[in-house]
């Protein structure tokens, strides 16, 4: 089939989703997929041709034109972390087309992808989420009302993100305001959250055709403070255990509330959910619709432990994709 693997946007996760895509791509069967790389930033949509050259994309229906060829997909796999493949609009736009993708759908995107919405929506689902404050650009900062709802040390997020980009960790009253500065350096709303100590633990999965396939435990060992992108994305900066050193108990609620969360929020595709254990407490953190596929990142990582190829997992990926579209 041919297969558009989409990558690139409009944030500063750019540089991750360009390294994903690259990793997705070296382990997609040539045999069953043919592969084009399509570019995806503001101000034009190019597929990257065999010999290197820019190739434009026709948006009106998302086709390309090759050797006098016009050449139509059957199936996208979006690799794009941030805006606008994680937050609903490239969803949007391939459902307006009738095209399958790898992807939760547009609304669970756009839900998932707001931090504070996100946890609002997990807390009434019965599973404990840390304190938090909404901040608007335009809002009034009151630091010391923020922090009577917070406390001391606190987390400072952009609310639409990922990859940890513009996230501090605030220890002192008086680093909360250029903490707030630098995440409206990222996005319009902030969220300020209560830090809670503990163990933080990640549980990536999919659902193939009905079944759950959940993969091992990870847990995070930040060189860091925090796990921020540089500890993230520098070798040596964390320690990411596979599997996590829990209990067998610890292990099985993990896995029962990610699976638990995943079909509630209605996600599809590759998906992976992040907590922190406290004691035998889980606290959400957030949920990643489009975790990170590189060869260092976290579900590559999970998934060579478990002993599954992924060039088996990226297929099925795409294999689910287009067994939802004929349901």
């Amino acid at each position: 089939m041919n297969l558009a693997l989409v990558t690139g946007g409009y944030s500063g996760e750019l540089a991750i989703s360009l390294k994903s895509a690259d990793g997705v791509k070296r382990h997609l069967d040539p045999d069953r997929f043919r592969t084009f790389m399509i570019i995806v930033d503001k101000t034009r949509w190019i597929y990257l041709g065999s010999k290197g050259e820019e190739i434009p994309v026709d948006r009106s229906d998302f086709s390309i034109m090759e050797d006098g060829r016009k050449i139509l997909f059957d199936c996208v796999f979006i690799v794009i972390h941030g805006t606008p493949g994680e937050d609903g609009k490239l969803q949007g736009y391939f459902d307006l087309l009738g095209l399958p993708y790898t992807t939760c759908n547009t609304a669970t995107s756009s839900v998932t992808f707001n931090k504070y919405l996100t946890n609002h929506v997990v807390h009434s689902l019965g599973i404990l989420t840390a304190r938090s404050v909404f901040l608007t650009r335009f809002d009034r900062v009151d630091g010391k009302a923020i922090l009577d709802v917070v406390g001391l040390p606190c987390f400072v997020k952009p609310n639409n993100g990922g990859s940890s980009v513009g996230i501090t960790k605030v220890g002192h009253e008086e680093e909360l305001l250029p903490a707030i500065e630098k995440a409206f350096g990222e996005d319009n709303e902030v969220v300020v959250e209560q830090f809670v100590k503990g163990t933080e633990i990640t549980c990536g999965m999919i659902n193939f055709k009905g079944k759950d396939v959940i993969f091992p435990l990870t847990e995070i060992v930040s060189r860091k403070e925090f796990f921020d992108y540089e500890a993230k994305y520098t070798e040596g900066m964390a320690d990411e255990i596979t599997p996590a050193r829990v209990t067998k108990e610890i292990e099985d609620e993990c896995r029962r509330i990610s699976a638990f969360l995943y079909h509630e929020l209605n996600c599809k595709g590759i998906v992976r959910f992040d907590y922190i254990v406290s004691g035998k407490d889980f606290y959400f953190l957030e949920v990643n619709t489009i975790p990170g596929l590189t060869e260092q990142s976290i579900v590559p990582k999970m998934v060579r432990a478990m002993g599954l190829p992924l060039q088996e997992l990226y297929a099925m990926a795409v294999e689910d994709a287009m067994f939802r579209r004929q349901k």
